[in-house]
């Protein structure tokens, strides 16, 4: 229905494939994914109350609260990333300014090192990681930024749904030594009186959590949803 990075409103893909294989084609919210690929594969059977956040180029985010799976209405829950932090901040894809996802993206990482550049060119996420890890201090700084903003970001999902955990899935799960610590210390600054805060995780995945996703949802389809968890 709508992927603001690609510039896709309403645009359907799933006729022209269907007509092409010949076979059933199925849509999926690629955070939706993730979450029951976490659900199937990763033995969350304990963990009720979870959110991930997928960070590329742009924010994401499944739900999974009391053992379902969130989708909401037209299908468009968790779409965390378009919610403003800064009605004055830069423009979003999706066309309003400041949302959380241009503060928190790893596209918003390599702005900021090329706000602290005089270079015309500008790297890649995956330019920065390495060049953060090789100690460049801009790319360090730009990154230091990045998840400070994802952390204040996930703010608003501990406020609003109480997860017991917040999964991180994204290229710079790789570099959770640098992550991890900044983004739980903001999430943990702003926990309501009488709340806990949820742990915040990387993935334990090689990139593949998106497509683990369509098999889960083969799976669910086909053999029975494992989202109805019992409670323990």
């Amino acid at each position: 229905m709508f992927a603001p990075n690609l510039k896709w409103r309403n645009v359907d893909l799933r006729t022209p494939i269907a007509k092409a294989t010949g076979l059933e084609v199925v849509l999926e919210n690629a955070a939706n994914a993730c979450v029951l690929a976490t659900v199937w594969f990763d033995r969350a059977e304990a963990c009720r109350n979870l959110v991930v956040v997928t960070v590329s180029e742009g924010l994401g985010a499944g739900i999974l609260i009391n053992g379902q799976l969130a989708r909401g209405l037209d299908g468009m829950a968790g779409e965390f990333g378009h919610v403003p932090l800064d009605p004055e901040g830069p423009l979003c894809s999706c066309g309003s300014r400041g949302c959380w996802e241009v503060f928190g993206s790893n596209r918003a990482a390599v702005r900021y090192y090329l706000e602290s550049s005089s270079h015309n060119g500008g790297p890649s996420f995956q330019d920065l990681l390495s060049l953060a890890d090789q100690g460049d201090a801009r790319a360090a700084k730009a990154l230091d930024t990045m998840a400070h903003y994802l952390g204040r970001g996930m703010r608003m999902i501990v406020a609003g749904l109480a997860p017991e955990r917040i999964i991180v899935i994204g290229e710079l799960t790789r570099s959770w030594q640098r992550f991890g610590h900044v983004i739980q210390a903001e999430v943990q600054s702003q926990v309501l009186p009488g709340a806990s805060a949820p742990v915040v995780v990387p993935a334990h995945e090689d990139g593949m959590a998106r497509l683990r996703g369509t098999v889960a949802l083969v799976l669910q389809k086909h053999f029975g949803s494992t989202l109805e968890i019992p409670v323990q």
